[in-house]
């Protein structure tokens, strides 16, 4: 019973892992893969951020040739809000495959500091601790770059 057990349990954060991330390799010609590091609220980093996934498709021959994350924690989830002034470049950036993450925890803290829950946009892919989201993708083989 114990081992029926965990097996479900296996399988449901199995599920669980394939709903936030459903392609097995969404890139699979990609010559890098690039986690990019937002956890700042300042408005210059934002788009220091954006023009580095827009400089790193140009320098790579189009968005076949690099897969990047853009992974938002800590104050750096601003820019995934619905109503983020840079929610058209965000929505550009979408449109080449890069895949924007929202780290689940600050979401909650936010939550429970201001008593209201952010409302993300809907390209927002979550996972619970982003830390460890790109600890996991290090081991994957992408590099971190925090610009």
């Amino acid at each position: 019973m114990k081992r029926w057990c965990t097996l479900v349990l296996c399988g449901l954060a199995a599920v669980a892992t394939a709903a936030e991330f459903p392609e097995e390799d969404p890139k699979p010609f990609a010559e890098a893969r690039v986690i990019l590091q937002l956890s700042d609220a300042d408005e210059r980093k934002q788009n220091l951020v954006l023009d580095v996934a827009n400089n790193l498709i140009k320098h790579y021959g189009g968005p076949d040739m690099i897969d990047i994350e853009i992974i938002a924690f800590a104050q750096g989830i601003e820019l995934l809000f619905a109503d983020s002034p840079r929610s058209e470049r965000v929505d550009s950036l979408v449109v080449s495959g890069v895949r924007f993450v929202a780290c689940m925890n600050t979401v909650d803290t936010l939550e429970r500091v201001t008593g209201k829950r952010p409302v993300l946009t809907e390209h927002a892919i979550p996972v619970q601790t982003g830390v460890a989201h790109i600890v996991q993708r290090a081991g994957e083989g992408y590099t971190l770059v925090r610009p």
